[in-house]
């Protein structure tokens, strides 16, 4: 090879790009982010700036959408009635929804629930809606917030005054909701520029927050709202939001010296990729499933004849292992380790123990295995997104988007949970061996689900001809 033959081959293979574009890259083990980083800046992965954004919207998580996911939880004292089947209504209220049919103006209407599911429902499907916006006009995302957040407090004000359950609906539903989609999202996008080779972690914490508010919310506001009522709760609340998340927006700050350089569209050529489908199936799967132990598993307990103190603390429990394994997961999901495999483990740990420790459970010790096991894996599916995420792309608008489908797939299960759950319960059987009979189709739907939700990764190793 001749001299000058040689200089263009060293031309060619001269790594592109300044020795800092190399180091972050490093950084972030092959990880592209959401948005594009730059070569200058505070650091990723780590110091004050990055802690800070992450801890302020641990708060915002832990208070603004445990709101909406924390107080549909069902909370009511129920059990079997002698030669008595309970309804499905009767099974499935949360905390407000359970005090609203005590109201005169609410009480009568069958579609009590849809207050509860509503404004998480919003949440959950309007992100692929969203995320391309926010990304679109990410140099306004702070005024994103500023807009987003005081809708939150208006609609909790608003509907304190609803005397009719559709201007409930309107308020404390789909205004809550499109507020929160309005200012949560921005703030993820911030969290992103931040947290590169660690994201798994990052969204681990935050996931988990809503854990740390569901083992306490919850008990709260039912206490609340029947020495209150609804209308007091719902402003003591605003005001309790207003002081407690209103000093840390100016702290919700993207990172400085962020390039915000993006597409005017989206990439959407993940769609043809195999991997995104298997993960989306996956994902429906345990959307569709994951609801329902949260949901009856107070009743589950009143009809075994545990007390209502012992029905809130299954769920505390199961609120309190769910922070763990959300970390947990997210954590394990930044090192080697597969995320296929901790995809296989959340969901199929989740679905044995749903089938067995709770399907054949007759007093309180297996209820307890069963929420710290289903708290535990089934809640650490979710913090493994990120990580799923850039498995199937590193295109960043490609990831957002990605990322917003499956918060899609997650909110058709949350929508789907009451049609699902009055369906099953109407097929309860009369032996009381499996499920106390009542419950039996609800167990055995959940626990199904997550089968199938671990069992669809296993057409990842398929390969098409």
């Amino acid at each position: 090879m001749s001299r000058q033959d040689a200089d263009v081959v060293d031309a060619l293979t001269e790594p592109q790009g300044s020795p800092q574009t190399i180091e972050l890259e490093d950084l972030s083990a092959g990880v592209e982010p959401f948005s594009d980083q730059t070569t200058s800046g505070p650091p990723i992965d780590g110091g004050y700036l990055a802690w800070r954004l992450l801890l302020s919207a641990f708060v915002f998580e832990a208070l603004l959408w445990g709101f909406p996911v924390g107080t549909s939880i069902n909370l009511m004292a129920i059990s079997l009635r002698k030669g008595s089947l309970l309804t499905y209504q009767q099974l499935s209220f949360g905390v407000f929804q359970e005090y609203y049919t005590s109201v005169p103006e609410f009480r009568n209407s069958p579609y009590i629930s849809i207050v509860g599911t509503t404004a998480s429902g919003i949440s959950y499907l309007g992100a692929p809606l969203v995320i391309p916006f926010i990304r679109r006009w990410s140099k306004y995302r702070s005024r994103m917030i500023l807009a987003g957040w005081p809708l939150c407090i208006i609609g909790l004000v608003a509907g304190s005054f609803a005397n009719s359950l559709g201007t409930l609906i309107l308020t404390q539903g789909v205004l809550y909701g499109i507020g929160f989609i309005i200012f949560y999202y921005p703030i993820l996008s911030m969290d992103d520029e931040y947290w590169v080779g660690r994201r798994g972690m990052a969204y681990g914490l935050l996931c988990s927050a809503s854990g740390v508010s569901g083992a306490v919310t919850p008990l709260a506001l039912q206490a609340i709202l029947h020495k209150y009522g609804h209308k007091t709760t719902l402003r003591g609340v605003a005001v309790f939001l207003f002081v407690l998340t209103g000093p840390l927006i100016p702290l919700l700050k993207g990172r400085p010296g962020q390039q915000h350089n993006v597409a005017l569209k989206t990439d959407w050529r993940f769609l043809r990729s195999r991997l995104f489908w298997i993960y989306s199936i996956s994902n429906l799967l345990m959307g569709l499933g994951y609801f329902f132990p949260a949901l009856f598993l107070p009743s589950y307990a009143g009809g075994i004849g545990l007390s209502t103190s012992k029905g809130a603390v299954l769920l505390a429990l199961l609120s309190v292992a769910q922070v763990a394994g959300q970390f947990t997961f997210g954590y394990l999901s930044d090192k080697r380790t597969s995320v296929n495999a901790l995809i296989t483990v959340s969901a199929s740990v989740a679905a044995i123990a749903t089938l067995s420790a709770w399907g054949l459970a007759r007093s309180i010790a297996p209820l307890v295995l069963f929420a710290l096991l289903y708290g535990f894996f089934g809640a650490g599916y979710t913090a493994m997104w990120a990580r799923m995420v850039t498995a199937v792309s590193d295109e960043p608008s490609a990831a957002q988007a990605i990322f917003g489908m499956f918060n899609f797939g997650k909110g058709v299960g949350n929508i789907a949970t009451d049609p699902i759950s009055a369906g099953l319960l109407r097929w309860s059987s009369a032996d009381v061996e499996y499920g106390l009979g009542t419950y039996k189709a609800v167990v055995l739907f959940t626990g199904v689900c997550l089968l199938l939700s671990a069992g669809s990764l296993v057409t990842v190793h398929i390969k098409p001809k």
